[in-house]
């Protein structure tokens, strides 16, 4: 048996919320919807979210991810290493040194809700606020 799903990822108090939920295929557009209806605690809203198939035998007690997709940003900002020496914020030292010590050349920010800041690897996109891909 195989499923889909789709994880949303939301800002949170220590760490990130996660709400996932089964989807028919990896459609971008469908999940990009489906991002409005989450509500996390204190009014978290989705800044991402990536896909998964789960699979699963007759002689399996539980199914497995077979295939996860990279992250799927909605909006926000996307910042290289440059950008963030260049706009030199007394505030971001740390973001700057774990850019550099983790070799992250582009990062994406949220713009709206809570701030988050998240590493922007080669098989992530960015979305624009009509959920097409822009990046």
């Amino acid at each position: 048996m195989k499923k889909h799903f789709v994880t949303f990822q939301s800002p949170g108090t220590f760490v990130g919320e996660e709400t996932t939920k089964p989807i028919k295929k990896w459609d971008h557009k469908l999940a990009f919807e489906m991002s409005k209806e989450i509500k996390e605690r204190y009014g978290a809203i989705p800044f991402a979210f990536y896909f998964t198939t789960r699979e699963r035998s007759v002689k399996d007690l539980d199914s497995k991810v077979t295939k996860r997709s990279g992250h799927y940003y909605i909006g926000g900002k996307i910042r290289t290493i440059q950008d963030v020496e260049k706009d030199n914020n007394p505030d971001e030292k740390i973001l700057l040194s774990n850019m550099k010590n983790n070799d992250f050349k582009r990062i994406h920010q949220t713009t709206k809700g809570w701030k988050w800041t998240s590493p922007l690897r080669e098989n992530d996109k960015v979305l624009d606020k009509k959920g097409n891909i822009i990046e």
